[in-house]
């Protein structure tokens, strides 16, 4: 495949964040039995010479060189084991994403960032999202605050949805903060039931159609934050645990 059947216009790729431009350059480098750093940028790559109209472009091969290493850093291509000079291969995970055509989840990925979620939400929820599988990935956030919920309240499985979370946090119940005004503890209990009501309890009995990548996010963002609410409340009433 030559650069210029696949990159967008010059202006465009000039233009194009990293993580915009990767999966570009992977599709590039997909059919390409040796690939190096050093041979795919400007200088050493006729392809890309004529791509950009015949004549070095400092500023392009700089776009290349940040698209190469975020494919790095998301371990979409690694060093070549055993080689030298900068030689790559392909990972797994790249080849996969390649042979689904699934672009936009290196993409996606990038807006779903490790370390502002909560570990056990990140390893239920992101392969779910980078799979395009948007309503499974909201009901399985949700699924995790119901259960965490449950957990610290001390309530056994038979207590669900909104009414586990009208008792959790009601008057007496296991995640109840005594030392807040009624209006806020109020407030707390109605959002954690209308978050359940809304999120998790429509996925359990009809097909919910989530198309909006950012949309998600923001969701599985508010799930993120109930589940910090349970922790920092559950130590605030159980100091010496």
């Amino acid at each position: 495949m030559q650069f210029k059947d696949i990159f967008p216009p010059l202006e465009t790729v000039l233009e194009m964040n990293p993580e915009e431009l990767a999966p570009f350059v992977l599709k590039y480098l997909s059919d390409k039995p040796n690939i190096n750093r050093y041979n795919f940028t400007l200088g050493s790559n006729p392809d890309i010479v004529a791509y950009a109209g015949g004549r070095l472009n400092e500023e392009l091969n700089n776009r290349l060189m940040e698209a190469w290493m975020w494919l790095e850093k998301e371990i979409l291509i690694t060093p070549k084991a055993g080689a030298q000079h900068d030689w790559a291969v392909i990972t797994r995970r790249g080849r996969k994403i390649i042979e689904n055509d699934n672009f936009s989840a290196i993409k996606f990925e990038a807006l779903l960032p490790s370390d502002n979620l909560d570990p056990v939400l990140l390893q239920k929820v992101k392969s779910l999202f980078i799979r395009g599988e948007y309503e499974m990935a909201i009901f399985a956030a949700f699924k995790e605050v119901e259960v965490r919920v449950r957990k610290k309240a001390g309530l056994s499985n038979s207590d669900v949805g909104v009414k586990l979370m009208r008792t959790a946090f009601g008057t007496g119940g296991g995640l109840f903060d005594a030392t807040l005004p009624a209006g806020e503890s109020d407030a707390i209990r109605e959002l954690f039931s209308g978050a359940i009501g809304t999120n998790k309890n429509p996925s359990s009995h009809r097909d919910v159609d989530f198309e909006n990548a950012y949309e998600v996010i923001d969701v599985i963002f508010m799930a993120n934050h109930l589940l910090r609410l349970v922790e920092r409340t559950h130590m605030k009433l159980n100091p010496k645990i």
